[in-house]
């Protein structure tokens, strides 16, 4: 039960933070729309399981190669208008794969082509993570903290039930070229959104003599210092790296359970449905008194819901799994990113962030990138399995070699922290 006097809904009556919200929703059901159609699209090309891994690693290595940089900027510049001007490359993206859609080159051009706007789309994306997450920070008091990452998490978590959705539904359907308007439409809406806050970042003063290089190192000396934040991002990164089953997903929704785009879609969407379902949950409660404990089991979970995912031929039970995967992964990103949010401060929030999205935001596209090459070498249900069972070992490792995060309780930011 609530404690007396928590308002689950404190976030949300702050009207810059609701159109924040508002602009990551129509952002994020864009970006999910986009996803489904872009892997069917490749495979339907390829019928290539490393085709899907390819897409993972054309986004991956320009996330990853600018991210310390984007930490920078996010922490020298308006972080408004930073979100502002990625968003807008993003917007350039989708109307690029509108344009390959409404007239379609030769196949090995197109798929030459799609890599490289998402390769374009991977520095947007290196960009606008840590602006956006540190914007998000500045828009709310440092007290609801917790509050604004569980409606941020509840946010991203219903376009990703919504966006794999509608795009497997309009492409099996309507075809490309109209899941991309809409994937197009909704990029506009998300970039009106940020530009209609009323915010501008605090003046931050430079470090005197300090070069961009020092800089960025200030940002991974606080992440190495902090075991518990170092330990959860290792967590996460290890489970995502070995565990995740979205970037095959076209191929079981082909070759193994038989249903087309529009069962990719409600694959797509299942992880996430179970997520909502969660983040509501968690936003009407207080936050955890355990988390280091709640963290471990709930990744041991989503490390046997992938097993039995690679096992099962059931397209229920598949589903299935992916539902109840997705409820105790959003365990995992409440604490996680909660941990980020309330042990920096706010003026590293943006390096921060980006050492974070290194860890976390890349390992889902390198994650895509080793499921293909597993699938290619044993089979994309094989390969799931050993990712499964990979991720318990993971928890093992860490549960054991960190007994800080293990040992974790509330989370209260430390008197260094919250000065």
């Amino acid at each position: 039960m609530a404690r007396a006097g928590h308002d689950p809904y404190a976030a949300l009556r702050i009207p810059n933070f609701r159109r924040y919200t508002a602009g990551a929703l129509a952002l994020t059901l864009s970006t999910q729309i986009q996803g489904v159609v872009v892997a069917w699209q490749i495979y339907d090309v390829t019928h290539d399981p490393l085709s899907l891994g390819l897409i993972g690693l054309a986004e991956a290595l320009p996330f990853i190669g600018v991210a310390l940089v984007a930490g920078h900027v996010a922490d020298r510049i308006d972080r408004r208008r930073v979100a502002l001007a990625a968003t807008a490359l993003l917007l350039g993206c989708s109307l690029a794969l509108l344009g390959l859609a409404a007239f379609p080159p030769g196949p090995t051009t197109f798929v030459r082509a799609v890599y490289a706007i998402i390769f374009v789309s991977g520095i947007a994306r290196s960009f606008l993570q840590p602006a956006r997450v540190a914007l998000s920070s500045e828009l709310v008091p440092r007290a609801l903290l917790p509050n604004a990452v569980t409606w941020r998490s509840v946010t991203w978590q219903i376009a990703a039930v919504g966006g794999p959705a509608v795009g497997g539904l309009l492409y099996g359907f309507a075809g490309a070229t109209a899941a991309y308007r809409l994937d197009a439409l909704l990029m506009a809406l998300a970039f009106v959104a940020f530009w209609l806050m009323r915010h501008r970042s605090p003046v931050r003063a430079a470090q005197h003599g300090a070069t961009i290089t020092e800089s960025l190192a200030i940002g991974v000396r606080f992440v190495r210092s902090q075991p518990v934040i170092l330990g959860a991002m290792t967590l996460d990164l290890f489970s995502v790296l070995f565990g995740g089953a979205t970037a095959l997903l076209p191929v079981f929704a082909d070759q193994i359970l038989h249903v087309g785009p529009q069962g990719l879609g409600v694959l797509r969407a299942a992880p996430a449905a179970g997520a909502v379902l969660m983040s509501l949950a968690l936003a009407h409660r207080p936050p955890f008194r355990q988390a280091g404990r709640a963290l471990l089991w709930v990744v041991a979970l989503f490390g046997m819901c992938m097993i039995g995912f690679g096992l099962s031929r059931s397209y229920v039970l598949s589903v299935a799994l992916l539902f109840v995967s997705g409820l105790v992964d959003m365990v995992s990103v409440v604490i996680r990113s909660t941990l980020l949010q309330v042990f920096t401060p706010e003026h590293l929030l943006g390096r921060v962030s980006s050492v974070n999205q290194i860890f976390i935001g890349s390992s889902n596209e390198i994650g895509a990138f080793e499921s293909g090459v597993a699938a290619k070498l044993i089979g994309a249900a094989p390969s799931v399995v050993v990712g499964g069972a990979l991720t318990l070992g993971v928890v093992a490792v860490i549960g054991w070699g960190l007994p800080a995060l293990r040992r974790l309780g509330a989370i209260e930011a430390p008197v260094e922290a919250a000065a």
